[in-house]
C-alpha cells in the first residue's frame, strides 16, 4: 500500500510518501523570517501556497511513482495554526478528488509519536513530545495515548523560539537549533525559576538579557554585564530540560516503563537527548530518539500514521476539516493491539 501525507501545521510544509513501511520520499520546506521576528499565520499560509505544488511534484519524482499508484491521501487535521492547516487540507482534498483516492485527516501529535516508534522500533515507550506548539508526557493505554502532563501556558519549543527572538538569533535553519549551538559555548550557569509555568522562566531570563525591561515591581534593573547570550542559552536549556527529564522519569515510574521516546522538533536537541539518556541509563532503561529528518514536522509522519489508520479500517473520506485544538488523547488508536 502506498500512502502520501501532507503536513503544514506551522512554518514547515512537507510531503511524504511511504509504501508498506518503506520510505519513498520526505520533502520539506521551511518558512524562515528575519532575526527577531516570528512567523504569522497569514504569511505562513501564503508561503505554503506558493511552494506546496512544487514540493508535491518533487516528492512524486523522488518516490518514482505516479498518482495512480497511491492508495490513500492523508493530511494534518490539527492541532496547529488555522491558515497553514487549511492550505494542506485544501491541497489534499483537491488531489484526492483529482486522483479519485480516499482522504484521511491525521492528528499531528499522533503523527510524531508513530513516526518515532516506526523509525526507532520502540515498542511501548513513555513519550516526551516536545515541539514549538506542544509539550506533553504521554503513555499508551487501552486504545488511547494518555497525557500524563503538559505545559499549561506555552510549549518549550515556543519558549526557546521567543528567547531566540529576544536576543536576535537567526531563524535559519531554526531558532531552537541556533540556541543549541550558542548553549555549547556557555560557561556560566544562571539560576532560573524551576516552576510549572514556562512563560515565567521566559520572563525572568528576558529581564536578564534586556535589563531595560521593567521588573514586576515596576523598577528598572541595573544593566547586567555578567552573563553572555551564550551563558543564557546554556542556562535556559539546562533548566527546562532538567524539568522535562524529571517529569518523564516520574511517568516512567508510574507506568513501570523502561523505554523513553523523544519526539517533536525540540527532540532533535542533542543536549536534551544526552540528559534523558543519562536518566534512562541510571534506571536500566533505554532512550529512543530520531534526527531532524523525522523529529521536525514532516509529511512522512502523516503518511505513515495515515497508512496505519487506513489499514486498521478508519474511514473519514467525506470530511476535510481542520481544527487548531485537536488533542492527542482524543484519537482512538485502532491500529495498536497491545
Amino acid at each position: 500500500m502506498v500512502c502520501i501525507g501532507f503536513e503544514g501545521s506551522a512554518n514547515k510544509i512537507g510531503v511524504g510518501i511511504i509504501r508498506d513501511g518503506e520510505v519513498l520520499a520526505n520533502v520539506r520546506k521551511t518558512y524562515i523570517t528575519p532575526p527577531g521576528e516570528g512567523f504569522l499565520p497569514k504569511e505562513t499560509a501564503k508561503h505554503h501556497r506558493e511552494v506546496v505544488l512544487g514540493i508535491l511534484k518533487e516528492a512524486l519524482a523522488v518516490a518514482k511513482i505516479t498518482p495512480d499508484e497511491i492508495d490513500v491521501v492523508c493530511y494534518t487535521k490539527g492541532p496547529g495554526m488555522a491558515p497553514p492547516l487549511l492550505v494542506c487540507a485544501i491541497v489534499a482534498r483537491t488531489v484526492s478528488l483529482l486522483w479519485k483516492k480516499p482522504l484521511l485527516g491525521v492528528n499531528h501529535c499522533i503523527g510524531h509519536i508513530e513516526m518515532g516508534r516506526f523509525i526507532t522500533n520502540a515498542k511501548n515507550p513513555t513519550v516526551l513530545y516536545v515541539s514549538g506548539g506542544n509539550t506533553q508526557v504521554i503513555a499508551y493505554s487501552n486504545k488511547r495515548y494518555r497525557i500524563f502532563g503538559e505545559t499549561i501556558d506555552i510549549a518549550v519549543g515556543n519558549c526557546l523560539d521567543r528567547f531566540a527572538r529576544i536576543i536576535k538569533l537567526s531563524n535559519d535553519p531554526s531558532p531552537g537549533y541556533n540556541i543549541e549551538q550558542m548553549a555549547k559555548k556557555g560557561t556560566k550557569f544562571v539560576s532560573l525559576p524551576y516552576v510549572v509555568k514556562i512563560s515565567g522562566i521566559l520572563s525572568h531570563i528576558e529581564q536578564i538579557a534586556d535589563p531595560s525591561k521593567k521588573s514586576r515591581k515596576g523598577r528598572k534593573e541595573e544593566p547586567n554585564e555578567e552573563y553572555t547570550h551564550e551563558d543564557l542559552c546554556f542556562s535556559l536549556q539546562e533548566t527546562i530540560f532538567a524539568m522535562l527529564v524529571e517529569i518523564t522519569e516520574r511517568a516512567m515510574a508510574h507506568c513501570d516503563s523502561q523505554e523513553v521516546l523523544i519526539c517533536g522538533g525540540v527532540g532533535c536537541n542533542k543536549r536534551l537527548q544526552e540528559m534523558m539518556g543519562i536518566m534512562c541509563k541510571e534506571r536500566g532503561g533505554h532512550l529512543f530518539a530520531t534526527d531532524e529528518r523525522y523529529c521536525i514536522d514532516n509529511g512522512l509522519m502523516i503518511a505513515h500514521t495515515g497508512a496505519e489508520m487506513f489499514k486498521s479500517g478508519q474511514m473519514d473520506y467525506e470530511e476535510s476539516t481542520v481544527t487548531q485544538r485537536y488533542r492527542t488523547d482524543e484519537v482512538l488508536v485502532t491500529w495498536r493491539d497491545d
